[in-house]
């Protein structure tokens, strides 16, 4: 955004352009890798003031077309239309500078920089050399308050929420006069209040004849956001719709290429024994007075808006966070100080919600992670020693239970896609045959048909009798999938609804009015 735009009268976002105008055309796009076709003949367009969303599997081509839009990857083969004009020699650089700016779902902030220097990284005002430090950060300040985005200048991005991250990015596209804004996931790290924000400034990017490519797997947001939704299967392009004549079903068909049933398998919870019980339960400064009961072969759920203290829970079960009072009581034992290496091997796996930084060793191939929180287990290693031929054979063992693709035991984990990294965190836990299933947002960041297939495992190890705590952003996960459901707010456990209580109306009213824990 440019200066003279962003202090027109009253203060506003400029709407410029004309509606309808095509922005972006590509035209029968190939990318191939090493003879191996990424992209095959894919057309795809966004015009001036249009949300246009893409979706489709991890690994379906996605990532691929917003990389050849950016200049990250060139075309094999193709036409690339920006602004009415073909593209032939395109980079980062020219793509940049032409207004089309990304938010992916990791950002390109320097950490260690302020907000402002981030907003005006590689675009900094000089005057004869000299940094132009008071005009930066009034145009700062300005682009800030017309997105109502309540950041400080000052702040340095490590000391930053995820969310407050993101709107920095945001900004800093909104800054560099951007024509093309392309979110990757935007919202799976905002709370409820963020996420309405961020659909306001869609709408009013939008309004200003800004072209919007939107990537994400919550049907629902697409739904809501896009006029045309694309769908993508390894690598083709299987239609373009109108978001309002296509059911969320057949999206999810044209996704998979496999007729869905449904989404959400059936649960036939059979409560047992209480296996895992909190009372009055605190962490000093993020849990406060945390009772709860997890019963065998019965999936449980917490809802909450982030920041409410649901992943905390989990984490001070598993002993990642430092319990200061109250009673910790599992399988009938009480224990004061959990530790993650005790509580695992007393039959207790828990699964991070940020699989990338807590969860997995990226490098290493998917044999070794699945098999490292069991190498101290017979079936893997005698005497200090490492089985490796059994441990190859346990671990295609457990790969029946969930398929990966490509089943290849020895491929490094980073060259998955994200819902087949999911997977490997899971299977990890089916190598000690847990008691307890600790679950903190399994299904973030990855595709429909991926959820689908952890749904199934939810209800499979509950059927088997592991009590399993779902910790969930998606309502509609935890009403569909738990017998019961605790709502978390501010560190505390301020509801509990069982059977016809258990409705989403219910559940989002607990989310800003404190109430008394039921007693069921």
């Amino acid at each position: 955004m440019n200066e003279r735009e962003m202090t027109q009268a009253d203060g506003k976002l400029a709407n410029t352009g004309e509606a309808g105008v095509p922005l972006l055309e590509m035209k029968k796009i190939v990318k191939r890798f090493s003879g191996v076709a990424a992209l095959s003949e894919v057309d795809f367009d966004v015009c001036e003031g249009e949300v246009h969303a893409l979706f489709g599997e991890n690994g379906s081509g996605k990532s691929t077309i917003v990389k050849i839009i950016t200049g990250v990857y060139s075309k094999t083969s193709g036409t690339l239309i920006y602004q009415g004009r073909e593209k032939r020699r395109w980079t980062p650089n020219r793509a940049r500078s032409a207004g089309i700016s990304t938010v992916f779902q990791e950002f390109s902030l320097i950490p260690e920089m302020t907000v402002l220097q981030n907003l005006f990284l590689g675009c900094e005002m000089t005057s004869r050399g000299v940094l132009r430090k008071k005009k930066m950060r009034s145009l700062g300040r300005l682009v800030l308050d017309n997105l109502s985005f309540n950041l400080n200048l000052n702040s340095r991005v490590y000391q930053l929420s995820r969310a407050d991250q993101q709107m920095t990015e945001i900004a800093k596209a909104v800054l560099q006069d951007v024509k093309l804004l392309i979110l990757d996931e935007p919202t799976a790290s905002l709370t409820e209040g963020e996420t309405v924000k961020l659909f306001e400034l869609i709408e009013e990017l939008r309004k200003r004849k800004i072209g919007i490519i939107y990537v994400s797997h919550r049907l629902a947001e697409i739904r809501k956001l896009a006029s045309r939704i694309t769908v993508l299967r390894d690598g083709r392009k299987i239609d373009t719709v109108k978001s309002c004549d296509v059911t969320d079903n057949q999206l999810v068909e044209m996704m998979s290429g496999r007729k869905i049933d449904r989404l959400f398998p059936i649960v036939e919870h059979k409560p047992g024994a209480v296996i895992l019980e909190m009372k009055n339960l605190s962490v000093e400064g993020r849990l406060k007075e945390v009772s709860l009961r997890l019963r065998e072969g019965e999936i449980t759920g917490i809802a909450g808006l982030a920041g409410s203290g649901k992943s905390e829970i989990a984490r001070a079960v598993f002993g990642l966070e430092q319990i200061s009072d109250g009673q910790l009581i599992y399988n009938g034992e009480r224990i004061s100080r959990p530790k993650p290496a005790a509580m695992l091997a007393r039959g207790i796996f828990y699964v991070p919600s940020d699989r990338m930084a807590e969860g997995l060793a990226l490098p290493r191939p998917v044999r070794e992670n699945i098999s490292v929180a069991s190498l101290d287990l017979p079936a893997f290693s005698a005497r200090g020693i490492l089985r490796r031929r059994k441990e190859r054979i346990e671990v295609n063992r457990t790969m029946e239970r969930l398929p990966i693709r490509p089943r290849n035991i020895e491929l490094a984990v980073h060259l998955l896609s994200g819902g087949n990294q999911q997977k490997v965190m899971l299977l990890r836990g089916l190598t000690r045959s847990p008691k307890v299933f600790l679950f903190d947002d399994p299904t973030v960041g990855i595709d429909v048909g991926a959820k689908r297939d952890v749904y199934f495992f939810l209800k499979a190890v509950a059927a088997e009798g592991a009590g399993v705590l779902f910790i969930s952003s998606e309502l509609p996960e935890l009403l569909n999938l738990c017998s019961r459901v605790y709502v978390a707010h501010r560190g505390q456990i301020v509801a509990e609804f069982l059977g016809d209580e258990m409705t989403e109306q219910n559940v989002l009213r607990s989310f800003f009015e404190v109430g008394e824990v039921s007693s069921n």
